[in-house]
């Protein structure tokens, strides 16, 4: 009798894992992918919508596209899972059983978590970049913006890409500069974080990069309520911060359909795993790829990249009655642009922060210093994502391990 693996999701994590197992199953058994629309999105490239420099259209192709010969794609909401039955049942009632599943439905935005956020970005008040209508919205915002107090919100952590807002602001201070008019605007980064970033020795990069840019820090601010009409943020604690351009980043939480399987996920809808084997804790058939997942990483691109071969190797062994041998390491690199024409890059994992030296070894792209090798790097990055990095190829070079050779790792012994 054939077996069955079901993936839900067809974003990035789970097209990538379902082509690698495409790759290392034969046809006794069966791979479907199920997603509620088709389109599937280059998530990356939303941050350089609002400045022009990439458009909305050419980030976007089909979902079903992009899946190997052999794989079934299933367009679909998902109403729940249950566990005990080892089905999926789909909106429209029809339940999909499984001999393993893979939960790949990432990260979503809850922006009516957060009091007057969804009437803000409604109505204009306030803008988001990490959707693609949002992107769109906000270029034409920042076309129209000439001067004023530009304000950067995090909301909540953990988010999509967590260094995605600070890019932006870095953006903010390019694209004003080029139109001449960075002098009449005040750009302010505001985080609920004690620091830019988490990690001690990227933290002190970041903040100097921000500083060296005049743009303004504000830490431990915990959005309460975004005022749109009134034009102002404000925090738990009472702290406000007025705007006359707001780009939020709201909080991020799974899928609803988490929710309402009991048993699956936490409290915001994502999936608990282990934090090496990805299998989830909730039942041994279950796995958890890419912004799903709720273990101790940063839910970046490249994460999903990582344990999307952690998974496969996983789900096969499990599958043959085998002990989960492959384990990931918390590997998680990325680009952060930081404008004219100039990026960073950072690879570290659940033992080791970000630090100074080469990637992917002695000789290789800067780690922890602007260059625009990088930039040039992140721009490129497009091409192998659509047909390296989803088609489930090993990519020479970037392995699914951190790599130790080239780092400084030194300076982590004066980090505190």
């Amino acid at each position: 009798m054939k077996k069955r693996i079901v993936v839900l999701g067809g974003g990035t994590g789970g097209t990538l894992v379902a082509n690698r197992l495409r790759r290392a199953l034969d046809a006794s058994v069966d791979i479907v992918v199920v997603d509620r629309d088709d389109r599937h999105v280059y998530q990356p490239g939303l941050l350089f919508v609002p400045f022009g420099a990439a458009a909305a259209a050419d980030l976007v192709r089909s979902r079903s596209r992009q899946l190997r010969a052999g794989i079934e794609f299933r367009r679909a909401g998902i109403e729940r899972v249950e566990l005990d039955e080892d089905r999926v049942v789909l909106d429209d009632g029809d339940p999909l059983g499984y001999d393993a599943l893979i939960v790949a439905s990432g990260a979503s935005l809850r922006p009516d978590e957060t009091e007057g956020l969804s009437e803000a970005l409604a109505g204009r008040g306030a803008h988001s970049f990490y959707t693609l209508e949002g992107s769109a919205a906000l270029s034409a915002a920042l076309a129209g913006f000439d001067g004023g107090r530009l304000v950067v919100n995090v909301v909540d952590m953990p988010i999509k890409c967590p260094v995605a807002p600070i890019e932006f602001s870095f953006l903010a201070d390019w694209y004003f500069r080029q139109r001449g008019i960075r002098k009449q605007v005040t750009i302010v980064f505001a985080t609920p974080l004690d620091g830019a970033f988490t990690k001690q020795v990227c933290n002190r990069e970041l903040s100097g990069l921000l500083e060296g840019k005049g743009i303004e820090v504000v830490t431990e601010f915990n959005t309460g309520e975004v005022d749109g009409p009134g034009r102002r943020l404000v925090s738990y604690d009472g702290r406000e911060i007025p705007f006359d351009l707001a780009v939020v980043v709201p909080l991020h939480g799974g899928a609803s359909y988490v929710d309402r399987s009991e048993g699956l996920g936490s409290e915001f809808g994502f999936v608990p795993a282990d934090e090496a084997t990805l299998q989830s804790r909730a039942r041994p058939n279950v796995f958890v790829v890419g912004d799903a997942a709720d273990i101790p990483v940063s839910k970046a691109g490249s994460v999903a990249h990582f344990e999307g071969d952690i998974v496969a190797r996983n789900v096969c062994s499990f599958l043959a009655g085998q002990p989960l041998a492959a384990r990931f390491d918390g590997h998680t690199n990325c680009f952060i642009e930081s404008g004219h024409g100039k990026a960073l890059l950072i690879d570290y994992n659940y033992e080791i922060e970000p630090v100074p030296g080469r990637y992917p070894s002695r000789v290789g792209l800067p780690l922890l210093r602007e260059s625009r090798l990088n930039h040039m790097g992140k721009l490129a990055f497009q091409q192998l994502y659509w047909h390296g990095l989803l088609p489930g190829l090993d990519i020479p070079g970037i392995g699914t391990d951190m790599p130790h050779a080239g780092k400084h790792l030194e300076v982590l012994s004066g980090a505190g």
